[in-house]
């Protein structure tokens, strides 16, 4: 089941000073926002397909400081006002089981594997009745506070943002990864002559600074008189200047400038070496305790939905642009073409696995980088592949 029209995202709490300004702004204006006063809100340039990634960059940064306060402000908001949590899990009397699924973003084709499990009834065939709920506005951390807080058991994230939630306290677990490689990259103009990540150079970069893949960026290339501004989420700069970059996402930012008449080149931050899972079906430790069998169901659910989105997409396209016009079919057509090698990146790979290695190395890169204290999490800890087929690792 999708939920259609408006989803309300509302952030508690107020910036104090120790916060930075850019904090303070984002969480103020953060309050409350809809899907159709974001795209009205996002910048002036009318047509791009992706054209509140701005915001959703800034968010995911300021909100990392206030998270625990989300939280904590959140039980008050329900206690006050005398308002019912909405139970995370409902038994049907017809025997189904009703679950939510809370999107980390407008509904995108990397999203497309869970919205074809409801579409093409994989989620029913398993007595499943999931509630897909579109993201928003702040949407990347308010999964997460849902989660923390049992408001909903699932919803989809990066691995980075679970590494990040263990380090305050949350205890998230990853179940399956729909995307093995991230599909973050860097967008240069084709003529300018740039070949990898380290020929960066002489340029304007326009990138979300702290976020930890341009904080590894930073530790690792030379960026020889390369100037950082901040992302805006338009492609217009790319498209008027030639001595620019910019952060994108492979399967959508590329589509918006070649369609506008821009030559874009992408070099993936991948391969740099840091490279988390995306798209990743997470749910709480608590969850798996006391409902391994719900789980198991969901993601074998998701999994058929992606089995089946990866191979034809049409159907799924279709019911994600009836949730977000701003996505276009045919930037769906190319988004889940240049996704398909994300997810199955060789023919040995299992779609939706996960291994432990790739994740010892994700957080030993964001100590390193200084967005979690060493020691604080435990890769183990960060996820399950029990529930997968044939899984053999924990």
């Amino acid at each position: 089941m999708i939920r259609s029209g408006r989803r309300v995202i509302i952030v508690f709490g107020v910036a104090d000073s120790s916060e930075s300004e850019e904090s303070a702004m984002s969480v103020q204006s953060a309050r409350l926002f809809s899907v159709d006063t974001a795209y009205n809100h996002a910048g002036n340039w009318a047509g791009d397909k992706r054209s509140c990634l701005a915001l959703r960059e800034r968010y995911r940064s300021s909100m990392n400081a206030v998270f625990q306060r989300v939280l904590l402000m959140a039980g008050l908001f329900w206690c006050v006002t005398g308002c019912t949590k909405s139970e995370p899990v409902v038994a049907l009397k017809d025997g189904t089981t009703r679950v939510k699924l809370a999107l980390n973003w407008f509904p995108e084709c990397e999203h497309g594997g869970f919205i074809a499990g409801d579409v093409h009834g994989h989620f029913s065939a398993r007595d499943l009745d999931v509630e897909i709920i579109p993201g928003a506005v702040g949407a990347p951390q308010q999964v997460i506070a849902d989660l923390a807080s049992g408001r909903i058991l699932f919803a989809v994230s990066d691995a980075d943002n679970v590494v990040k939630a263990r380090s305050r306290g949350a205890k998230l677990v990853a179940v399956m990864a729909a995307m093995q490689n991230s599909p973050r990259c860097i967008m240069v103009h084709e003529g300018a002559g740039i070949e990898r990540l380290e020929d960066l150079a002489n340029l304007e970069l326009a990138i979300s600074e702290s976020r930890p893949f341009a904080l590894w960026m930073k530790r690792k290339l030379p960026l020889t008189n390369v100037t950082m501004i901040p992302f805006s989420g338009s492609v217009a700069e790319f498209l008027t200047k030639p001595k620019f970059a910019q952060q994108a996402y492979v399967f959508s930012e590329p589509f918006v400038a070649r369609e506008k008449g821009g030559d874009p080149k992408t070099l993936m931050v991948s391969d740099l070496g840091f490279n988390p899972y995306a798209s990743l079906l997470v749910t709480t430790e608590e969850a798996i305790q006391t409902q391994p069998d719900l789980v198991k169901q969901v993601v074998d659910g998701c999994l058929e939905g992606w089995q089946t989105y990866l191979q034809d997409a049409t159907q799924t396209n279709q019911a994600i642009h009836s949730m977000n016009d701003g996505m276009s079919i045919a930037a769906l057509e190319f988004g889940v073409s240049a996704m398909r090698p994300l997810c199955l990146p060789e023919e040995s790979t299992k779609l939706g696995e996960m291994s432990l290695t790739r994740w010892q190395t994700l957080v030993s890169q964001i100590e390193e980088v200084g967005e979690i204290e060493a020691g604080s999490v435990k890769a183990e800890d960060c996820f399950s592949t029990k529930f997968l087929p044939e899984s053999g690792e924990k």
